[in-house]
Order: C-alpha cells, then sequence, then structure tokens
C-alpha cells in the first residue's frame, strides 16, 4: 500500500481509489486506520477489548518478575544470616593426627618382636610387676614389686610364657625388663589352648610420647614429666602425667570430673571442654 500525494487522497497498487475528497472524511479514515492497525509486519485490530486484554497480561507479568526480584533477594538475605548466625567449629586438636605404632601381636612369636626394642607406658600405675627368672620361665606372683609408672620408658629383654597360679589353664604373657640389675615382668595377655588375648598395643607405646606429641609447648612436657598438673592441661596430658584415672558419673556433657589414684596421692580433676579447670585433693578414703 502506498499513499498519492494528490487530492484524492490514498490509492492502491491495484488501482482502487479510497475516496476521500473532503479534510472530513479523510481524517476519519486515518483515525480508523490508526485504531485497526499497529504494526508493520501484519495488521492486526486492536479493539479497546484486545487492549485491555493485552495491559492485564503485561500486569501479571510484572506482578509475578517483581514476586520472582523479591524472592531472590529475600533468599540471599536467609541465606547470608544463617551463615552469620552458624556458629564457627572450632579447630581440630592437633592431637586427632597423631596415629601411635602399633604391633599388632596375634601369638607368642609375634609378641616377641618387642625384644630389644624400647617402649613406654601407656596407663600409668595400673599394671603390676612381678621378680622374674626367664631362664626357668617363672614370675612371683606372690609378691608385687610395684606398679608401671606413666610414660616410664622401659628396655624389653624378652617375651615369655609362664604359668599364672590364678587362672590353672591359662599361662601369662610376660615382658621381661631389668630394674636395678634385677630381672621383673608384667603381663600384656594370656592364652587358652591356642587363643591368645593379647594388650600390647592397648598398654604401650612403641614410640617415645616426647616424639608423637612433640607439639605440645615445653611446659606442659615439663609437667608430665614431673608427674604434675596444671590448669589449661587436657585429658590426654594429665593421663599421662598421673596415670590412670576413674570417672565421677556417666562422663557426657562438657564437664567431667576424675580421679587419679597418683601413686598414694589421689587427685581430683575436673575437665571443662578438654581443659583443666580445677584441681583438687580428693578426700580421705576415696
Amino acid at each position: 500500500m502506498f499513499w498519492s500525494v494528490g487530492s484524492r487522497g490514498p490509492s492502491l497498487r491495484s488501482g482502487f481509489r479510497l475516496r476521500a475528497r473532503t479534510p472530513a472524511r479523510r481524517l476519519k479514515f486515518e483515525s480508523y486506520l490508526r485504531s485497526h492497525f499497529f504494526c508493520a509486519v501484519g495488521c492486526i485490530p486492536v479493539t479497546p477489548q484486545t487492549r485491555k486484554r493485552i495491559q492485564l497480561v503485561m500486569a501479571v507479568a510484572l506482578a509475578l518478575a517483581t514476586f520472582r526480584v523479591a524472592f531472590i533477594f529475600y533468599g540471599r538475605y536467609t541465606e547470608k544470616s544463617a551463615t552469620a548466625e552458624t556458629p564457627s567449629q572450632p579447630p581440630l586438636n592437633p592431637d586427632s593426627y597423631v596415629v601411635p605404632r602399633k604391633l599388632h601381636a596375634y601369638d607368642l612369636k609375634s609378641a616377641r618382636e618387642l625384644v630389644g626394642r624400647p617402649v613406654w607406658v601407656r596407663e600409668g600405675y595400673r599394671s603390676a610387676y612381678f621378680p622374674c627368672e626367664p631362664a626357668r620361665l617363672r614370675c612371683d606372683f606372690q609378691h608385687e614389686a610395684g606398679l608401671l609408672g606413666p610414660i616410664q620408658r622401659l628396655e624389653v629383654n624378652d617375651v615369655i610364657r609362664v604359668p599364672s597360679p590364678q587362672a590353672a589353664g591359662r599361662p601369662q604373657i610376660m615382658v621381661v625388663f631389668e630394674r636395678e640389675g634385677k630381672p621383673y615382668a608384667f603381663s600384656v595377655g594370656s592364652v587358652s589352648g591356642e587363643n591368645y588375648k593379647l594388650f600390647i598395643d592397648d598398654m604401650l607405646f612403641l614410640q617415645d610420647p616426647h616424639q608423637l606429641y612433640r607439639h605440645w609447648p615445653a611446659d606442659v612436657w615439663q609437667a608430665v614429666d614431673q608427674h604434675q598438673v596444671h590448669q589449661g592441661m587436657s585429658e590426654l596430658q594429665v593421663g599421662l602425667s598421673l596415670g590412670t584415672s576413674d570417672l565421677h558419673g556417666s562422663g557426657l556433657g562438657s564437664t567431667r570430673v576424675l580421679t587419679y589414684p597418683n601413686n598414694g596421692k589421689p587427685l581430683v580433676v575436673t575437665f571443662e571442654q578438654d581443659r583443666v579447670v580445677d584441681i583438687q585433693p580428693a578426700p580421705p578414703g576415696s
């Protein structure tokens, strides 16, 4: 379609003339075109009803877009708030990275791999040792010589199997060491028939604890070596210093109270979050 410049108004390529002789008719014709056609691609009629529908669709789309943007901002805000309110996890205790070497002994022959090697006592004042005659495979269980001390260093001279007067038919597996030039031995398990029950890895360190826990401060190691305890030490550190302990209550929660016999000088130690917060002498008779 194109427009002619002449006074006769618009015309079609077919030659058909749209008569609009007067300005009033021409204005009415142009108004008709504007109200019924609106795009350059395909002439689409735009009635008042169609216009209202388009406006309604646009309003709904705008509302949905607004809701989507608001939802995104709300999600980001709540995620940021949750991250800010979440308490940071405490750093992992370096002791958790320490994995002591184990022997995994399962019979007398494998247990004898200790011979000629130094070992350190894991839990002091728990295991008794007795006079021993290794050549005769005998130990004097009637005369206890003492208790192994915390992280006491021992040189293993032999590992032997001896009969036990307390449990007939259940020989004891004994680790032999020397003290002041005399042989002594302590039990690390028993045997029934061909079944061995050995507790070497639970009772002994095969490596020097000073090297295993070399990340501990010097003042902590000084207290451990002197079998002392002070505030701020961990339960593991106190255990290596004072030896075996008895737990008060269930031990659940962040507070734990333990009594350490401490070789006849018992102490009651309170831990909070695995740190010593209180040290008291144990009541008489405890």
